[in-house]
């Protein structure tokens, strides 16, 4: 890994949980001082190019973090070789990353959650065909998530 952490969060369409799981890394990568590249990106193409959901931008709204300008894509090949981590917020997105991941790939594939203690094997809640309460409960887990990777991070530096 580089002295610079390059971390790619994924979900399936790229407007819910894996725009708050980056935001939530950026802010606290921020307060750790820590200087990190962080993208995101969805496991499918059918919102390539929208912004966030707009309860995804309200939540981080809420918490200080403006999101409006990010938009949808799609991971790449590239991805696997561009980033250290890339970073399912659930099993299925686990299970596609691991299919799409090339055997050279130089990132490490993980779930978001697995990166805090008692947490592993769990999924960021999916928030998408929930009420706007869900929108806070993803972005708790994507905090969690957020604040385990850095203490992670940190400790792999060393």
């Amino acid at each position: 890994m580089s002295q610079t952490p390059a971390v790619l969060f994924v979900c399936l369409g790229n407007i819910c949980r894996s725009p708050l799981a980056e935001a939530a890394f950026r802010a606290a990568a921020e307060r750790a001082q820590m200087t990190v590249e962080v993208d995101s990106a969805g496991l499918g193409r059918w919102h390539l190019g929208y912004p966030p959901d707009p309860r995804a931008q309200a939540v981080a709204r809420r918490n200080g973090i403006d999101i409006s300008e990010r938009r949808a894509r799609q991971i790449r090949e590239e991805d696997f070789h561009r980033f250290d981590y890339v970073i399912g917020l659930d099993s299925e997105n686990l299970a596609g990353l691991r299919r799409l991941c090339p055997a050279n790939a130089r990132a490490s594939v993980s779930l978001l959650l697995d990166h805090v203690q008692g947490r592993a094997g769990q999924s960021v809640t999916d928030p998408y065909y929930e009420d706007d309460a869900a929108f806070d409960d993803a972005w708790r887990d994507a905090c969690e998530g957020a604040e385990g990777l850095i203490a992670k991070l940190k400790k792999d530096m060393k």
